[in-house]
Parts: structure tokens; sequence; C-alpha cells
């Protein structure tokens, strides 16, 4: 059996002096490989733009193979390892939220999570142009040296949300119910463990549960409840699978103080017990 840490490992920002901003080129033999094949989580946009070769990511459950040139946006917090690379040469941005111009950061808020992108010759081309400047921004010695890589940065990062957003099945503006929707799920990730009564999200987004509900609904063909409970899921798979908390550690975690109830919850919605899960891990 394989060991799994207490928590599940966070990277935090790597470099004080780059004050919230890294961009650079890598080679994957390069890389501290065995670090990477490790689950854990970051609190930090990263986005990896594959430039030569291939290889496995798994975000979340989800294993997406991406071949060059694509590329693959990593939200804060969500739980992610490299399983494999091939020859693989990439641009890596890490940039944290205060560095985000304010519409990008909101957009991609509501895009995550995201399947990784393709991209064609045209706007591979392009972004390999922008990411030059940004490169070049970082080597100047300048009195606003930070302000221009910022803006420099958020020129790129706004050419990868256009394209996400052309790729997209949204294409009209969004109706009230999806704006309802999303600002319900910006507050949910963040009191999920604490919150789990919808009349709380109703009151904070100052309308009435019934409306709120009414507009999960359209948006999503969902719930308010069915929506906080997939939330608490999936950190308790997360959890699960990648910590070696126990059941019991990981219902009080969630909020739960009688870990029997939460024991019956993750059954009666996943279709198995916690341990079942958990012993899935290991095979």
């Amino acid at each position: 059996m394989s060991f799994k840490p207490k928590f599940i490992p966070l990277n935090t920002f790597p470099d004080v002096e780059s004050k919230g901003i890294i961009i650079e080129k890598s080679y994957v033999k390069d890389l501290q490989l065995e670090r990477i094949r490790k689950a854990h989580r970051d609190n930090y946009h990263l986005f990896f733009i594959l430039e030569q070769g291939s290889g496995i990511f798994e975000v979340d459950f989800k294993q997406y193979t991406i071949i060059s040139p694509s590329l693959i946006y990593i939200q804060p917090y969500q739980v992610h390892r490299g399983i494999s690379f091939k020859d693989g040469y990439f641009t890596v941005v890490l940039i944290s939220d205060e560095n985000l111009n304010a519409e990008y950061l909101d957009l991609l808020k509501k895009m995550a999570p995201a399947d990784p992108l393709m991209l064609e010759t045209k706007l591979f081309d392009v972004l390999s142009d922008a990411i030059a400047v940004c490169i070049k921004m970082k080597d100047l010695e300048r009195k606003l040296y930070h302000s221009i890589l910022k803006n420099s940065c958020n020129a790129l990062i706004g050419l990868i949300i256009s394209e996400f957003l052309k790729n997209s099945v949204q294409t009209d503006p969004q109706t009230r119910s999806e704006v309802i929707m999303s600002n319900f799920k910006f507050l949910l990730d963040e009191k999920f463990a604490a919150e789990k009564n919808p009349r709380y999200y109703a009151e904070r987004l100052n309308i009435s549960t019934a409306y709120l509900n009414e507009c999960t609904k359209k948006a999503t063909g969902n719930t308010v409840s069915y929506h906080i409970q997939e939330r608490i899921m999936l950190e308790a798979k997360r959890l699960l699978f990648h910590s070696s908390k126990s059941v019991k550690e990981i219902a009080h975690y969630l909020g739960y103080e009688d870990h029997s109830y939460f024991s019956r919850l993750f059954n009666n919605l996943t279709g198995m017990t916690a341990l079942t899960f958990r012993r899935k891990s290991f095979e």
C-alpha cells in the first residue's frame, strides 16, 4: 500500500522575489518529475503551454492526454498531477489572483474547470509571440518592471481566455439565471464546508431561496441542494483519494460532527462507501 500524506500538499508561490508572477520555458527532463507525479494543489493560477511532445495530466479524477501544441489551465486548489511526459518542451505561467486583471479573474472563475485546448497553428504563433514579449519583459530592469510584466502577462492570459470562450458552448450573453448561478458557484466554493443550507446562499445573494432554486434549475437542471452536495462530495473524494485522513476526520473537516451521517450521505450520493472509494485509490 502506497503512502498517502495526512493533508493534500499545497504549493504556495515558489518565489517571493517574483511578486506573484513567474513565466518561463523549460524541458520536461529538467522537471522534478517525482514531485509532479504526486497529487497536489496550488494557491495560484497555472497555465501550461505544451510546445513540443505530449503528456498525461490528471485533474480532479479526470485524465487528459495532451499533444503539442496545446494548453491546460489549472485553477487554484484543484487537485492535479502529471502522470507521464514524452519529449516535452513547454512554457509555464504562474500568476496570483492579485496580479490578474479583475475581469480576467472573474472569467477564469466562470469557465473553470476547463478541459485542455488544442491550439491551432495561427493562435499558437500569436501566443508564442506574446510569450516571447513576456519573457523579455521579465529580464528588464526598470522602475516600472513589475507593472510592465504584469500587463504583458495579462495580455497573454487575455488571449488564452478568449480562446477558451470561443470554444465554449455559451455564445449569447448570460441570462439572469446564469449570472445568479455563477455568483452562487463562487460563494459555494468559499463556504461549502461551513454552510449547507440553501437559505444561507440565497440571503447572501439577496434573493429568496425559492428564486435561487429556480435559477439553478434553469441554468443547470439541478437544485441548490444538489450543487451543495456535489461540491462537498468532490472535496470528500479529494481527501479520501489523496490524503490519509480518516473518514471521521474528513467528516469533521467538511462540517459534519456526526461522521456516521456523513458516511451514509457519501454512500447514498456515490453508490459506494467512503472506505470502498478509498480502496480504489490503491488499486
